[in-house]
């Protein structure tokens, strides 16, 4: 829903410089790093000090740092490509909005003492903000003929629990250490990483089912070292963590591992019919050893997606230095294993474990504020007069066309305050359906605004809608023609005012204020079928906008427009007349109109 500081704007700009000053901070970052000179001031900030990412931003990224083993491989460690992965992470925490980082194993080559101690220093970065993050062990790091109960282990001593748990983000771990939990907060809910060993005993898959069960509404990521082998199939150990864990817990939406290559990807419905993204990301065969490549996983809870990129902090910041041949071959990855979007319906796919409860009806009363020229709401089918719920008269009557009827559904946009709707169902050649009128001498019919106005509407179009029978029909709008009133101005034969819908269902504001001969128009952008809009057309007295959620449109003229013109005629819900004649009913399911006689800001809307 947009507001007066408009967040979507807000954020999709924060999304588009966070991607150009991550390629500048980048090249700073990797080439210090390489040459062992100072580290930037930008850097040092980013260790430092700078803010946390926004909880309750629906946009979020969640990072991934596949197999390093090769960086920390005996008398060759390197750590600076895993350093300045991780110095990005701090540098671009907030304008990514970066919540979490997950580790899938194989840190290490051998799991020795000396390699573990090099990428432990490395995570210190980390460490020393107190930013989330998850490791785990892969069979590189320990003995990888043991499952998870194979007691002390360099790894351990590294990475145990010990090293969480002043993180704020941590959790839990299972009692041999190996397996992990951690909770973040990201889009205004909690979310859970679901850290688990190379090998689970039969202990660790019940600790991770404890787990989940002291969590039940929270999705889970689940990460382990090996899981998918290739595209669309899973190891014989994936397999078993499916078939124990992962195919009876709706929570587990997403899954990550390394451990084979290259990356590929597979999709699984579990038992409660739902879709489980599993992700391999692994990089160590390529140059450097993957140059501790990091995935990207940017949620995106209002377009329902997750977009994933793939890059490397380390080679992007050597581009100062000049790249050899390999090194600009691995800027960033973009095939589509390494740079692509996965669609996920948030709400629906939560809804079995964390379904958003319904908001409930709110009284009619509460939507009478100072100002109020007619209120109707549909919560029971027709049969007669819809009755003026502010008490002002203006009252509705059904006319039907060709022997059409309104229907009635309790289907409502989720923030309208009844639950219920009228079912229009027009159609054009020949003309057919019904549609509402106010009764004659209602105040409304020569009521002209000229301080200003608010008109509300909720509407849905169907599947089945279509422009050639059911485009222009009129939302709400008054009659009479600006022949009628003297206004020649563009088409005489044109209503006084409409909100209607064009072939391409795009609203439309259309009216004759009082201080103009012609015609004012406001336009909106295609709206799709099968889903609820709620419109604001806003006069402050001087200028008309339009809103659609709550979101002002681009084409919102500049002149100024005052009133409405009226030659003390009804006003019409779904239907529109051209020459004074019936032209058009509408097609769709139309919910509560409110016409407020002042300019109401968005927060006064219907649907705050």
């Amino acid at each position: 829903m947009c507001t007066s500081h408009d967040p979507v704007r807000d954020e999709a700009a924060q999304a588009g410089a966070g991607r150009r000053s991550f390629l500048r901070a980048t090249a700073l970052l990797g080439a210090a790093a390489t040459a062992g000179v100072a580290v930037p001031a930008g850097a040092e900030a980013a260790e430092k000090g700078g803010r946390r990412p926004d909880p309750e931003s629906r946009r979020f990224t969640l990072a991934v740092m596949p197999d390093t083993q090769y960086l920390f491989d005996g008398p060759s460690i390197d750590a600076a490509p895993v350093e300045a992965s991780l110095r990005y992470l701090l540098q671009h925490g907030r304008d990514e909005n970066i919540v979490f980082l997950s580790h899938l194993g194989d840190l290490t080559q051998n799991g020795a003492e000396a390699e573990f101690a090099a990428i432990g220093a490395a995570f210190g970065i980390l460490d020393r903000r107190g930013v989330g993050y998850s490791v785990l062990a892969g069979n590189h790091d320990v003995k990888s003929s043991t499952d998870d109960q194979r007691g002390p282990t360099p790894y351990l001593e590294t990475f145990g629990p010990q090293r969480f748990r002043s993180t704020s983000t941590f959790g839990g771990a299972s009692s041999d250490g190996y397996n992990t939990y951690h909770l973040f907060r990201a889009a205004g809910r909690e979310w859970l990483v679901l850290a688990l060993d190379w090998r689970l005993s039969d202990k660790g898959y019940a600790w991770a089912k404890d787990v989940l069960a002291r969590h039940p509404r929270t999705p889970v990521v689940l990460t382990t070292h090996e899981l998918v082998v290739e595209d669309d199939r899973l190891s014989d150990h994936g397999q078993q963590l499916w078939d124990r864990l992962i195919a009876d817990h709706d929570q587990i939406f997403l899954t990550l591992n390394g451990h084979y290559w290259p990356a590929g990807r597979a999709v699984r419905t579990n038992a409660a019919g739902n879709e489980v993204h599993l992700h391999l990301t692994n990089y160590q065969n390529r140059y450097f050893g993957g140059a501790a490549m990091i995935r990207l996983y940017r949620f995106d809870l209002d377009r329902n997606v997750i977009d994933v990129e793939t890059v490397s902090p380390w080679i992007l910041g050597r581009a100062a230095e000049g790249l050899n041949a390999l090194e600009r071959q691995e800027l960033e990855l973009s095939g589509d294993a390494d740079r692509f979007s996965v669609d996920i319906d948030f709400a629906a796919r939560f809804a079995g474990f964390a379904p958003v409860p319904a908001r409930p009806a709110r009284p009619a009363s509460k939507m009478l504020i100072p100002g109020t020229a007619a209120y109707w709401r549909f919560e029971s089918a027709v049969s007669g007069t819809v009755r003026d719920l502010s008490g002002r008269g203006n009252d509705l009557t059904v006319v039907p066309v060709g022997g059409g009827t309104l229907g009635w559904s309790a289907d409502h946009h989720p923030d309208q305050p009844g639950h219920g709707s009228l079912e229009f169902q027009g159609y054009k050649s020949p003309l057919k359906g019904a549609y509402l009128r106010t009764v004659d001498g209602a105040p409304l019919n020569s009521a002209t605004f000229g301080n200003g106005y608010t008109i509300e509407v909720f509407y849905r179009l169907p599947a089945d809608w279509d422009p050639a029978h059911h485009a222009w029909s009129g939302i709400v709008g008054r009659t009479g023609t600006g022949g009628a009133a003297g206004r020649t101005g563009d088409d005489p034969d044109e209503p006084l005012a409409t909100l209607s819908l064009s072939d391409d269902r795009e609203p439309q504001w259309a009216m004759r204020p009082l201080n103009q001969e012609g015609i004012a128009t406001n336009w909106g952008q295609e709206t799709p079928l099968e889903t609820w809009w709620h419109l604001a057309v806003v006069n402050d007295g001087t200028r008309t906008t339009l809103y659609v959620e709550g979101c002002p449109v681009v084409r919102n003229p500049k002149a100024p427009a005052v009133g409405i013109t009226s030659v003390g005629l009804p006003w019409l819900l779904g239907g529109y007349e051209y020459a004074g004649k019936t032209d058009q009913i509408l097609h769709g399911r139309l919910g509560d109109v409110r016409i407020v006689s002042r300019a109401l800001p968005v927060t006064a809307f219907m649907t705050h």
